[in-house]
């Protein structure tokens, strides 16, 4: 006969795992899984917190206590270096963001059954689940949602609109794509709209990118106390407060140093943090416009800071150029910097302080610095994407 088994941990994609490996949706450890495969549920399940939880895609592990949450996002990174052989000197406490604190997202709507619906899509899936609540989700963010049903409602026939949202340091920033405006009436509605909500930026792509209708003064973002133009679609940490133990870190490895190169450097989140009197920063970024804002408020401020325009995956920076900076910043895209950490792997370049969204590829590239010399002296697991699977990480190589 059959005897209840434990959860003893939950698996990359969110599933519970029991005793024998099997992956039990919904479980969380310390639940049991019955000999009938109904759960009976632990110390560490508890209500979720939304309504659109297990339907909805954007969150993964509401029925998560904070203790499994945080377990959850600090396993992610620990195995993620282990299943690499490489074991930190210091494994920091994990930070997760909390509920209301996403200043940035997508969403995406459309007409079904004669009515507007708009939300995040359903796990593994192109539905999209009605939001009447997102507990994730900032307040200003949220607050669009009805208004923006109402709007959308005014389409003509069918439509399937992505929406950009983000919180910059005028308001509201919303960008609209898949919907067509026509005429001086559809314009003015736009514009009415725009105004009626506060917005500090209404963009619209109708198949040509993003073009600004409204904006009533630049748009901008705070990053180590400089206001840089925030260009439509650029890259914004999903939480001011993730962002600021980030920073923390990449200033408490990295803040001694006389010159850095922060590497896929973006609007210059990092380089304006790490940039002082005795400090110069080159931040290289493949981005045009980013790197344009970048180096234009690196400027207008007198910061040290040189903004370069480079393609790090085509173009890295090659050993003799790392070799001239006491240390770097890493912090590529998903996929990793596989290229560019060759070269740092075979560079004299003291300190690297690596920050991801992904530990798959970071366990990869930091598997070639270890190679290469380096040892890995400090790791943070992040959790910015409360309630998803979605991991991060700061941590710091130091050449042995």
């Amino acid at each position: 006969m059959s005897t209840a088994e434990k959860i003893l941990r939950i698996a990359a994609k969110g599933d519970g795992v029991s005793e024998s490996g099997k992956h039990v949706a919904g479980a969380v450890p310390g639940d049991l899984l019955l000999a009938d495969g109904s759960l009976e549920h632990g110390p560490h399940h508890i209500a979720p917190a939304c309504r659109h939880f297990a339907k909805c895609g954007g969150c993964q592990l509401q029925h998560c206590d904070e203790d499994a949450l945080a377990e959850f996002v600090t396993s992610r990174v620990v195995n993620a270096a282990s299943g690499q052989g490489l074991e930190p000197d210091i494994l920091a406490p994990v930070y997760v963001s909390p509920p209301h604190s996403r200043r940035r997202a997508s969403l995406h709507a459309t007409r079904a059954g004669g009515r507007v619906v708009l939300g995040f899509r359903e796990a593994r899936s192109h539905r999209i689940v009605d939001m009447a609540e997102c507990p994730v989700l900032a307040p200003e963010l949220l607050a669009l949602v009805k208004p923006l049903k109402t709007l959308l409602a005014k389409q003509k026939g069918k439509f399937a609109a992505d929406i950009e949202l983000a919180l910059a340091g005028q308001g509201v920033v919303l960008g609209l794509k898949g919907i067509e405006i026509e005429g001086l009436e559809a314009t003015e509605a736009m514009l009415g709209f725009a105004r009626d909500n506060g917005l500090a930026r209404l963009t619209l792509d109708q198949g040509y990118g993003a073009e600004p209708l409204w904006e009533p003064e630049p748009v901008s973002v705070s990053l180590g106390g400089v206001d840089v133009p925030f260009p439509p679609g650029a890259f914004l940490q999903a939480t001011a407060d993730g962002e600021k133990v980030l920073v923390a870190a990449a200033r408490e490895w990295l803040g001694d140093a006389t010159s850095v190169a922060d590497l896929f450097a973006g609007l210059g989140t990092f380089a304006f943090a790490l940039d002082g009197p005795n400090t110069k920063v080159l931040a290289a970024e493949a981005a045009r416009e980013v790197h344009l804002a970048c180096k234009s408020a690196a400027a207008r401020a007198q910061r040290p800071v040189h903004a370069l325009h480079r393609d790090l995956f085509r173009n890295p920076l090659q050993p003799d150029e790392l070799n001239r900076f006491d240390a770097v910043l890493l912090d590529p895209p998903r996929a990793g910097a596989k290229e560019q950490v060759r070269q740092l792997a075979a560079s004299t370049v003291g300190r690297i302080a690596y920050v991801s969204c992904n530990p798959s590829s970071w366990s990869r590239d930091a598997a070639t610095l270890v190679a290469g010399g380096y040892r890995l002296a400090e790791l943070r697991p992040v959790g910015q994407f409360r309630w998803s699977t979605h991991v991060e990480l700061a941590s710091l190589f130091v050449r042995s």
